[in-house]
Protein backbone atom coordinates (compact mmCIF):
# COMPACT_ATOMS: atom_id res chain seq x y z
CA UNK A 1 0.00 0.00 0.00
CA UNK A 2 1.45 3.74 -1.00
CA UNK A 3 1.91 6.33 1.65
CA UNK A 4 -1.02 8.46 -0.14
CA UNK A 5 -3.60 5.33 0.27
CA UNK A 6 -2.16 4.49 3.80
CA UNK A 7 -3.16 7.89 4.82
CA UNK A 8 -6.01 8.24 3.22
CA UNK A 9 -6.87 4.78 5.25
CA UNK A 10 -6.03 5.98 8.37
CA UNK A 11 -8.31 9.17 7.56
CA UNK A 12 -11.27 6.83 6.90
CA UNK A 13 -10.97 4.63 9.48
CA UNK A 14 -9.86 6.87 12.70
CA UNK A 15 -12.48 7.97 14.75
CA UNK A 16 -13.25 11.82 14.39
CA UNK A 17 -11.81 12.75 18.19
CA UNK A 18 -8.28 10.95 17.38
CA UNK A 19 -5.41 12.53 15.62
CA UNK A 20 -2.63 10.86 13.41
CA UNK A 21 1.03 11.91 14.00
CA UNK A 22 2.43 10.72 10.98
CA UNK A 23 6.07 9.57 12.38
CA UNK A 24 8.72 10.12 9.92
CA UNK A 25 11.82 9.71 11.38
CA UNK A 26 14.40 8.42 9.40
CA UNK A 27 11.94 9.12 6.23
CA UNK A 28 13.23 11.02 3.44
CA UNK A 29 11.81 14.42 2.63
CA UNK A 30 9.98 13.00 -0.94
CA UNK A 31 7.96 10.62 1.58
CA UNK A 32 6.48 13.01 3.50
CA UNK A 33 5.66 15.43 1.14
CA UNK A 34 3.85 12.23 -0.70
CA UNK A 35 1.97 12.14 2.99
CA UNK A 36 1.38 15.77 3.16
CA UNK A 37 -0.12 16.01 -0.59
CA UNK A 38 -2.14 13.28 0.73
CA UNK A 39 -3.78 15.53 3.54
CA UNK A 40 -1.19 14.44 6.63
CA UNK A 41 -0.41 17.94 8.69
CA UNK A 42 0.89 16.55 11.72
CA UNK A 43 4.53 14.85 11.46
CA UNK A 44 6.03 13.04 14.50
CA UNK A 45 10.18 13.25 14.40
CA UNK A 46 12.52 12.33 17.57
CA UNK A 47 15.49 13.76 16.79
CA UNK A 48 15.27 17.83 16.71
CA UNK A 49 18.69 18.39 14.06
CA UNK A 50 16.68 16.16 11.33
CA UNK A 51 13.25 17.46 12.50
CA UNK A 52 14.73 21.48 11.65
CA UNK A 53 15.98 20.19 8.25
CA UNK A 54 12.59 18.71 7.28
CA UNK A 55 10.80 22.77 8.68
CA UNK A 56 13.11 24.28 6.56
CA UNK A 57 12.28 22.53 3.21
CA UNK A 58 8.78 21.49 3.61
CA UNK A 59 5.35 23.18 3.69
CA UNK A 60 5.08 25.81 6.68
CA UNK A 61 1.66 24.62 7.70
CA UNK A 62 2.58 21.40 9.40
CA UNK A 63 2.70 20.82 12.09
CA UNK A 64 5.83 19.61 14.14
CA UNK A 65 5.91 17.30 17.21
CA UNK A 66 9.03 16.24 18.57
CA UNK A 67 8.04 12.48 20.51
CA UNK A 68 11.23 11.39 21.05
CA UNK A 69 13.63 11.73 24.37
CA UNK A 70 14.79 15.66 24.67
CA UNK A 71 18.10 17.03 25.56
CA UNK A 72 17.67 19.72 27.50
CA UNK A 73 20.37 21.97 25.07
CA UNK A 74 19.14 20.69 21.88
CA UNK A 75 15.51 22.54 22.69
CA UNK A 76 16.87 26.08 21.48
CA UNK A 77 16.66 24.86 17.86
CA UNK A 78 12.84 23.50 17.75
CA UNK A 79 11.69 26.36 19.80
CA UNK A 80 11.10 29.33 16.74
CA UNK A 81 8.74 26.32 15.43
CA UNK A 82 7.78 23.25 17.41
CA UNK A 83 3.91 22.27 17.58
CA UNK A 84 3.78 19.89 20.54
CA UNK A 85 6.24 17.88 22.12
CA UNK A 86 5.46 14.40 23.78
CA UNK A 87 7.96 13.51 25.85
CA UNK A 88 8.31 15.92 28.73
CA UNK A 89 9.47 13.64 31.40
CA UNK A 90 11.18 16.20 33.83
CA UNK A 91 11.15 19.12 35.53
CA UNK A 92 14.11 20.38 34.29
CA UNK A 93 12.92 19.97 30.84
CA UNK A 94 9.94 21.89 31.07
CA UNK A 95 12.49 24.83 32.68
CA UNK A 96 14.70 24.52 29.65
CA UNK A 97 11.28 24.67 27.47
CA UNK A 98 10.00 27.91 29.60
CA UNK A 99 13.03 29.43 28.60
CA UNK A 100 13.16 28.97 25.16
CA UNK A 101 9.80 29.69 24.52
CA UNK A 102 10.18 33.00 26.39
CA UNK A 103 13.18 34.12 23.96
CA UNK A 104 11.03 33.40 21.24
CA UNK A 105 7.80 35.33 22.37
CA UNK A 106 6.03 31.72 22.34
CA UNK A 107 3.87 29.75 24.27
CA UNK A 108 4.57 26.04 23.60
CA UNK A 109 2.68 22.76 24.10
CA UNK A 110 3.76 19.60 25.82
CA UNK A 111 2.61 16.36 27.09
CA UNK A 112 3.93 14.76 29.81
CA UNK A 113 4.96 11.48 29.76
CA UNK A 114 3.95 8.81 32.43
CA UNK A 115 6.22 5.84 32.74
CA UNK A 116 3.54 2.81 32.27
CA UNK A 117 5.51 0.40 30.44
CA UNK A 118 7.68 -2.47 32.52
CA UNK A 119 10.55 -1.64 30.64
CA UNK A 120 13.66 0.07 32.13
CA UNK A 121 14.48 1.57 28.73
CA UNK A 122 11.32 3.46 28.66
CA UNK A 123 11.75 6.88 30.02
CA UNK A 124 9.00 9.06 31.84
CA UNK A 125 7.48 10.59 35.14
CA UNK A 126 6.15 7.98 37.87
CA UNK A 127 2.78 7.98 38.76
CA UNK A 128 3.25 9.68 42.19
CA UNK A 129 5.51 12.64 40.59
CA UNK A 130 2.75 13.52 37.87
CA UNK A 131 0.17 13.30 40.46
CA UNK A 132 2.69 15.96 42.74
CA UNK A 133 2.99 18.03 39.23
CA UNK A 134 -0.15 18.80 38.95
CA UNK A 135 -1.85 19.06 42.85
CA UNK A 136 1.50 21.58 43.51
CA UNK A 137 0.81 23.92 41.17
CA UNK A 138 4.28 23.08 40.04
CA UNK A 139 3.17 24.40 36.05
CA UNK A 140 3.20 27.65 37.52
CA UNK A 141 6.41 28.76 37.70
CA UNK A 142 6.24 28.08 33.73
CA UNK A 143 4.35 30.31 32.27
CA UNK A 144 5.21 29.80 28.48
CA UNK A 145 4.97 26.03 28.65
CA UNK A 146 1.13 24.54 28.24
CA UNK A 147 0.30 21.28 29.31
CA UNK A 148 -1.89 19.44 27.27
CA UNK A 149 -2.07 16.12 27.90
CA UNK A 150 -0.69 12.86 28.96
CA UNK A 151 1.91 10.71 26.86
CA UNK A 152 2.48 6.84 27.58
CA UNK A 153 4.01 3.92 25.94
CA UNK A 154 3.33 0.60 26.40
CA UNK A 155 5.55 -2.35 27.25
CA UNK A 156 7.13 -4.04 23.71
CA UNK A 157 5.48 -7.52 24.55
CA UNK A 158 2.11 -9.31 22.19
CA UNK A 159 0.47 -9.28 25.54
CA UNK A 160 -2.28 -7.46 24.57
CA UNK A 161 -4.03 -7.89 28.11
CA UNK A 162 -0.32 -6.49 29.62
CA UNK A 163 -0.43 -3.12 26.93
CA UNK A 164 -4.40 -2.65 27.54
CA UNK A 165 -4.02 -2.48 31.72
CA UNK A 166 -0.76 -0.40 30.93
CA UNK A 167 -2.99 1.90 28.89
CA UNK A 168 -6.06 1.85 31.42
CA UNK A 169 -3.54 3.21 33.84
CA UNK A 170 -2.68 6.55 32.20
CA UNK A 171 -6.24 6.94 31.25
CA UNK A 172 -7.13 6.68 35.21
CA UNK A 173 -4.69 9.21 35.53
CA UNK A 174 -5.78 11.66 31.91
CA UNK A 175 -9.19 11.37 33.14
CA UNK A 176 -8.33 12.71 37.03
CA UNK A 177 -6.93 15.53 36.05
CA UNK A 178 -8.57 16.70 32.73
CA UNK A 179 -10.98 19.25 33.59
CA UNK A 180 -8.87 20.18 36.70
CA UNK A 181 -5.76 20.83 34.43
CA UNK A 182 -7.73 21.50 31.02
CA UNK A 183 -6.28 18.10 29.49
CA UNK A 184 -7.53 17.82 26.04
CA UNK A 185 -4.60 15.23 24.86
CA UNK A 186 -3.78 11.30 25.53
CA UNK A 187 -1.20 10.30 23.13
CA UNK A 188 -0.77 6.92 23.22
CA UNK A 189 -0.70 3.84 20.83
CA UNK A 190 1.58 2.78 17.94
CA UNK A 191 1.25 1.21 14.54
CA UNK A 192 0.78 -2.21 16.31
CA UNK A 193 -1.51 -1.12 19.02
CA UNK A 194 -2.98 1.87 18.49
CA UNK A 195 -6.52 0.15 18.83
CA UNK A 196 -5.89 -1.08 21.70
CA UNK A 197 -5.19 2.69 22.58
CA UNK A 198 -8.24 3.79 21.20
CA UNK A 199 -10.07 1.28 23.16
CA UNK A 200 -8.74 3.01 26.18
CA UNK A 201 -9.22 6.53 25.23
CA UNK A 202 -6.37 7.46 23.70
CA UNK A 203 -6.86 11.01 21.27
CA UNK A 204 -3.63 10.80 19.30
CA UNK A 205 -2.13 7.91 17.99
CA UNK A 206 1.48 7.84 16.36
CA UNK A 207 1.84 6.28 13.32
CA UNK A 208 5.16 5.35 11.55
CA UNK A 209 5.67 1.88 9.69
CA UNK A 210 1.88 1.28 8.85
CA UNK A 211 1.91 4.62 6.47
CA UNK A 212 5.97 4.65 5.60
CA UNK A 213 6.55 1.04 5.97
CA UNK A 214 9.90 -0.03 8.05
CA UNK A 215 12.02 2.17 8.77
CA UNK A 216 15.91 2.16 7.59
CA UNK A 217 18.11 3.23 10.44
CA UNK A 218 21.28 5.13 10.05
Amino acid sequence: MSISDSITRFKNDLPDHVELVAVSKTKPISDLQEAYDAGQRVFGENKIQEMTQKWEQLPKDIKWHMIGHVQTNKVKYMAPYVSLVHAVDRIKLLKEIDKQARNNDRIIEVLIQVKIAEEDSKFGMEEAAVIALFENNTLDAFPNVRVKGLMGMATFTDDKVQIGNEFKKLSYLYERFRESAMLSILSCGMSGDYDIAIAHGSTMIRVGSAIFGARNYK
